[in-house]
């Protein structure tokens, strides 16, 4: 739940701390908007409901996500999030106290978790700027992704169907169906700037990439 200074700050502070990311390092950030109430709802099915699940967030932003995540997540689950960018990660570790907020890199996964000794994890949702990247880091953090979940997690993020005539998005769509036995593609979430679709990735193909 958010912080009453959180909310204090008003309903339009997330899009201020996202733009101020944006303004410092817009080459980091794929989307124009946070993640809508709707996508966010869609992303965050994929968080357990029961038991003792650990779910990461890869690229939280300001937590559009995460609020619908930690809703679901039973009491004793843990709830941790891996963003880049020093200023974003201070306002989400004060608007969602309940997360564990981690200021690091999304290729170094593993490391980050090792460190907080989680050992398995049930689900990553990642927000990280896919089409961004170049393959090397895609299949870099798709490698840490593979290991973290094993054979019984899920893996989903989302994409923007305007984007896929982009190389760098059909390579990672091509990189998806090497690395996942199954692969879904949602339909199409329309209230969102700009509309998005979902990847919900299951059953690792190999242990790494």
């Amino acid at each position: 739940m958010a912080s009453e200074s959180a909310r204090a700050a008003g309903t339009d502070y997330p899009w201020r701390e996202f733009l101020a990311a944006w303004v410092r390092n817009p080459a980091r950030m794929g989307a124009v908007a946070p993640s809508s109430p709707w996508l966010s709802a869609r992303l965050a099915m994929v968080a357990p409901t029961q038991g003792s699940p650990v779910v990461v967030e890869l690229g939280p932003g300001t937590g559009a996500v995460s609020e619908l995540v930690s809703r679901r997540l039973p009491e004793s689950a843990r709830h941790l999030a891996v963003e880049l960018d020093p200023a974003m990660a201070r306002y989400l570790a004060t608007a969602h106290p309940g997360v564990e907020v981690i200021n690091g890199d999304a290729a170094k996964l593993g490391a980050l978790l090792a460190e907080r000794d989680v050992r398995s994890v049930d689900a990553v949702i990642s927000g990280l700027p896919w089409s961004l990247f170049d393959r090397e880091t895609q299949r870099a953090i798709l490698g840490q992704v593979v290991t973290a979940i094993g054979e019984t997690g899920v893996f989903a993020t989302f994409a923007y169907p305007g984007g896929m005539p982009l190389p760098s998005a059909r390579r990672f769509r091509a990189t998806l169906h090497e690395t996942f036995d199954e692969v879904v593609v949602t339909r199409t979430v329309w209230r969102n700037l700009p509309p998005a679709f979902c990847y919900l990735c299951r059953r690792p193909k190999v242990a790494g990439i």
